[in-house]
């Protein structure tokens, strides 16, 4: 059995729960963590106080570690936070961007295109991601970019529910290209303009799925 409790375990376990292997409110039972992983009693502790940092775990007295669940009260915040810090970093990417990894953003708009026209929702949601991720890596603002990698990793379930919602992916699409030609250009101010009225197009579709929901219930 593995001893070794920093990076890996709690990397083995992020992953985990962004897979959704684990659901919302699920206990994590640090003997069943340890058997899975491979990893000591106290690596499992240590990663799981990590991930409670993160937000992704919920720590609670005499009752050990649990699956957090993210209210869409919350995801709404986070994704107002994330309006802002996704801004600066497509107008960092704007006046960063090589010919390479414009061509490499050219790809992948283009084959968002062609999933949504094939109606592949989970293809397109992600490629959404790697957009995004890629949008990240050429920023080059790394303060900026592990801030929204963990905000992102409390919406993972939330964001799977919207690229499910009828439509969702055909209204988006025009926004990602906007925000792919504004980079391409080299125009930073058009570039966070464009990030901006995406993420906040995110927050209205969050709203309108609560709403749905709350109608349902």
């Amino acid at each position: 059995m593995s001893t070794s409790a920093g990076p890996d375990i709690t990397g083995a376990i992020r992953a985990a729960l962004l897979r959704g292997d684990y659901v919302p409110r699920q206990r994590l039972i640090e003997a069943d963590l340890c058997e899975q992983f491979g990893a000591s009693r106290s690596g499992v502790r240590s990663a799981l106080q990590q991930l409670a940092a993160e937000g992704l775990v919920e720590m609670q007295s005499n009752r050990g570690a649990s699956v957090r669940e993210i209210t869409f009260a919350e995801a709404v915040e986070v994704t107002e936070v994330r309006m802002v810090l996704e801004g600066l970093i497509a107008a960092r990417a704007a006046e960063r961007v090589s010919p390479a990894q414009a061509e490499e953003l050219r790809g992948i708009g283009a084959d968002m295109a062609q999933a949504v026209a094939d109606g592949e929702l989970m293809a397109y949601s992600d490629l959404n991601a790697r957009l995004h991720r890629r949008v990240r890596d050429i920023a080059g603002h790394e303060t900026a970019k592990q801030v929204v990698e963990r905000l992102r990793a409390q919406m993972v379930r939330h964001q799977f529910m919207l690229s499910l919602v009828p439509g969702r992916a055909r209204l988006s699409m025009p926004q990602h290209q906007r925000i792919i030609a504004a980079i391409l250009a080299g125009d930073p101010v058009e570039a966070e303009a464009a990030m901006r009225d995406h993420m906040g197009s995110v927050v209205e579709a969050l709203r309108a799925l609560e709403a749905r929901r709350n109608r349902v219930s």
